[in-house]
């Protein structure tokens, strides 16, 4: 026998079961004027004995809020499906939002004025309440849109240079330092004998690309290492092809930086395919850990932490910045390096 769905309650149900008009109800469930007490108790009363809801389309159309939160992110289509980070970032996220049964509205643009064109579009269309904002570039112009806008935000990652955050009345930041844990990676490196380093970086025009590299260099400068960076669009394609490269220049480096789990395993499958053993000839680290880093062989080195936990305290915020919280900075939790398989002491 064929059941039929069962129907959502709706605020006629609501008022034939609490014996007063459907007007009364709208004025209770939403807190105006218009009812006394003892209505307003007993339609609330009534609406949870019903499990009703209130429908995001209503509360958009009334100015309360779209229920949702946006992402929006401007890379490579090509580089996503891999990109283990931000599948921890959102899973973090969304464990939060679904707290306050809010959802998520994730969409993939082309560019920065196509990102930037999708913030102008959601807000207009009461699409979305609020958006987290990734990848911080270094002259960023998503910043004074969401000014303009006045839509609340937050923003992961560093602002760009000379950007205390202080002017953004609606944009918190939750970043992590980049230049701290560049250093530990160097500092690791340096221990084991290492004086040519190079970095398989990621898109040049990030913040944190450029820190990372400005961190690397100073480093160097202290202490009279050898480095360079190579950007890449964070594919395993450019990854392998930048290791390549590194490896066939006249003086290859001992150790190789990789600004992604993905770009160094592809790193990592191009030395043993030349059959360059790793660590004994060179050592090899990750930015960011993942099960890719702790299932090759040797293991990555690799910087750990708990995304899910950054994609949570990023939500966390931006639900601070919906219920009228003041715009702030707050450091996240700085990457540990963990010394696995693949680094060791420098082929003398």
């Amino acid at each position: 026998m064929r059941r039929t769905p069962a129907r959502r309650p709706t605020i006629k149900d609501i008022a034939l079961r609490a014996g007063v008009s459907e007007s009364a109800v709208s004025f209770a469930l939403n807190g105006k004027a218009g009812v006394s007490e003892t209505t307003r108790d007993r339609v609330r009363r009534v609406a949870d004995q019903l499990g009703w809801q209130p429908s995001a389309a209503a509360r958009a159309l009334s100015g309360e809020g779209a229920a949702t939160v946006g992402l929006v992110l401007a890379r490579p289509a090509s580089t996503l499906g891999v990109e283990s980070f931000f599948l921890q970032l959102v899973s973090g996220i969304q464990e939060v939002l679904a707290t306050r049964r809010l959802g998520l509205l994730f969409q993939v643009a082309e560019d920065l004025p196509a990102e930037c064109d999708t913030y102008r579009r959601w807000w207009a269309e009461h699409r979305v309440d609020g958006v987290i904002v990734v990848d911080p570039r270094a002259d960023d112009p998503r910043l004074p849109v969401l000014d303009e806008l006045g839509l609340p935000a937050v923003v992961i990652g560093s602002l760009p240079p000379g950007d205390d955050g202080t002017g953004h009345a609606n944009i918190s930041n939750l970043w992590a330092d980049d230049a701290r844990a560049m250093a530990s990676i160097v500092d690791h490196l340096d221990g084991l004998g290492h004086r040519r380093i190079a970095h398989v970086a990621g898109l040049p025009g990030l913040a944190h690309t450029r820190r990372r590299i400005a961190c690397l260099r100073s480093e160097a400068d202290r202490r009279g290492l050898d480095v360079s960076s190579y950007p890449t669009d964070y594919s395993d394609t450019e990854g392998a092809e930048a290791t390549r490269r590194l490896l066939d220049s006249a003086d290859p480096p001992t150790a190789i930086v990789y600004d992604s789990d993905v770009l160094a395993v592809a790193g990592l499958a191009v030395v043993a395919a030349r059959g360059i053993p790793v660590p004994d000839r060179i050592s090899l680290v990750a930015w960011d850990d993942s099960v890719l880093c702790r299932t090759t062989h040797p293991t990555l080195t690799a910087l750990v932490r708990d995304t899910a936990a950054y994609g949570r305290r990023a939500a966390e915020e931006l639900l601070a910045l919906l219920d009228g919280g003041a715009a702030r900075r707050v450091e996240d939790v700085l990457p540990r390096l963990e010394p696995r398989g693949s680094t060791g002491a420098a082929a003398g």
